[in-house]
C-alpha cells in the first residue's frame, strides 16, 4: 500500500478553495470517491485523516473546502462567524458543495459514477443538503450532524441513499429534529438509516471534544461503531 496525498485548489465565484485528497497508488484505474466535508471550524487535519483512512479502504478521499484556502477556526467565537453564512443561506451552501463534487469528478483516479459523501457536525448537514439538492451521488453519511431541512428546497428529489449516525443525548440534534428528519426522508422515499448511539452526545468522533456538561464529549465506542456503519454502507452502495 502506497498512499499518494496533495492539496488541490478549485474555485467557486471569486472564492479559492483548497481540498486535501488521498489515494492508494497500488490500486489499478478508477475507484470510487468519497467527500469530506469538515466541521465547524474548517478544513482541518482531522478531515485530512479521515480522507487517509478513506484511501486505506480504496477509496479517493476527498478533504474538501467550504470557506476557503487557509481559513481556519481558533476560537468558538471563530468557527461560528465563519459557518454562520452558510447556515443562514442553504442555497449558497448547497452551491458550495456542489463545487467540491463537480471538482472531485475530474480527478483521473475516481470513478466519477460512484461517490459518496461524508460529513462531521456542521459537514453532516452540508453532505445530507447535497444529497437534497438532487446530486448525482451514492450515498451521504452524517456523522452527528444537523439535520434540520433547508428552507429553500421543497419536496426534494434525492437520489443518494442516506446514513445518520447520531448521539441519542445530542444536545444539538433534539428528538423533535430527529423525528422531523425521519419524517421529511420517509415522504421523499429515500433509502434512509439513523443509527442512534445510547448515552452519547455531540461531535462524538472528535478525541478532544471532552466537556460533556456542554454536549460536546468523544466516544471511543461510538466512534468506532460510526466508522464501521460507514464502511458496511459504502461496501453496499458501491458494489
Amino acid at each position: 500500500m502506497a498512499i499518494i496525498e496533495n492539496t488541490i485548489n478549485y474555485v467557486d465565484g471569486d472564492t479559492i478553495l483548497e481540498a486535501f485528497f488521498a489515494f492508494d497508488d497500488t490500486i489499478q484505474g478508477q475507484r470510487p470517491a468519497v467527500l469530506v466535508s469538515h466541521a465547524w471550524a474548517g478544513r482541518s487535519e482531522f478531515t485530512s485523516e479521515k480522507a487517509r483512512e478513506l484511501a486505506k479502504l480504496g477509496y479517493v478521499g476527498f478533504a474538501l473546502d467550504m470557506y476557503g484556502a487557509g481559513k481556519l477556526g481558533q476560537t468558538d467565537a471563530e468557527c461560528s462567524a465563519l459557518m454562520q453564512p452558510f447556515v443562514e443561506d442553504r442555497a449558497l451552501l448547497q452551491r458550495r458543495i456542489s463545487v467540491a463534487l463537480a471538482n472531485v469528478k475530474l480527478l483521473p483516479w475516481v470513478d466519477d459514477k460512484k461517490i459518496g459523501a461524508i460529513g462531521f457536525c456542521f459537514g453532516g448537514l452540508c453532505v445530507l443538503d447535497l444529497a437534497r439538492t438532487g446530486a448525482n451521488i451514492k450515498g451521504a453519511v452524517s456523522f452527528h450532524g444537523n439535520l434540520t431541512p433547508p428552507s429553500n428546497l421543497k419536496n426534494p428529489k434525492i437520489n443518494a441513499k442516506v446514513l445518520v449516525l447520531h448521539g441519542h443525548d445530542d444536545p444539538l440534534v433534539p428528538p423533535k429534529q430527529v423525528a422531523e428528519f425521519e419524517q421529511e426522508m420517509t415522504q421523499a422515499g429515500v433509502d434512509w438509516q439513523l443509527h442512534a448511539y445510547g448515552n452519547t452526545v455531540h461531535a462524538f468522533t472528535n478525541p478532544l471534544a471532552t466537556n460533556y456538561a456542554a454536549g460536546y464529549q468523544f466516544s471511543q465506542n461510538a466512534n468506532r461503531r460510526s466508522w464501521q456503519a460507514m464502511q458496511n454502507f459504502f461496501t453496499e452502495i458501491f458494489s
